[in-house]
């Protein structure tokens, strides 16, 4: 069996703010009612976590919940314990119509840090950041790919993306995040 190991090797840059790929993360799609109970019982049952509202994300423990769309949630969870949790979600989910898969190898996963973490997004995703909440995910575009991102923390964000295009992500990132390019 081979080894699993991260689309950049954990590959950063350091500017006006940090920005590296995160490495290995568990990433599972899941697919269903999300209004059922046996979706919810089967979402906390895999993370500890209670079913997010629409455009949320419910952290904890190393683990959380992401609201994607009306009918699917991405889960995450330490990249050893990702089939862990699909065996819990398929068990918990059985008789229910739901789909589970785990994605953690087909998506790569960037932090974005510092006090002007924002900035280095607010030139790549067309998204008003003043409005961003707390607990909010966003699915939008980095300049031209499919992503997704969160505040992880009072000055970081975590962003998702395909992990075939991992590469032009964190040049994107990299470049957004050069020393003296700050917007404001």
């Amino acid at each position: 069996m081979s080894k699993a190991v991260s689309a950049l090797g954990g590959v950063s840059h350091k500017g006006f703010a940090d920005v590296a790929e995160a490495g290995l993360k568990g990433m599972i799609t899941l697919r269903g009612d999300l209004s059922s109970a046996k979706m919810k019982k089967a979402v906390k049952a895999a993370t500890g976590c209670a079913m997010p509202a629409p455009r949320r994300i419910v952290m904890g423990d190393g683990k959380a919940a992401a609201w994607m769309s009306p009918d699917e949630l991405l889960i995450l969870v330490p990249h050893e314990a990702a089939l862990e949790a699909v065996a819990t979600l398929q068990k918990a989910l059985e008789g229910e119509h739901h789909l589970v898969a785990d994605v953690s190898d087909a998506r790569a996963i960037f932090t974005i840090k510092g006090p002007k973490a924002d900035q280095v997004l607010m030139k790549l995703c067309p998204v008003d950041f003043a409005d961003l909440a707390e607990g909010e995910i966003r699915r939008t575009r980095a300049a031209q790919v499919a992503a997704a991102f969160w505040r992880s923390g009072p000055e970081e964000f975590t962003l998702v993306s395909f992990r075939s295009v991992a590469g032009y992500v964190m040049g994107l990132l990299e470049t957004s995040a050069r020393a003296g390019s700050e917007v404001f």
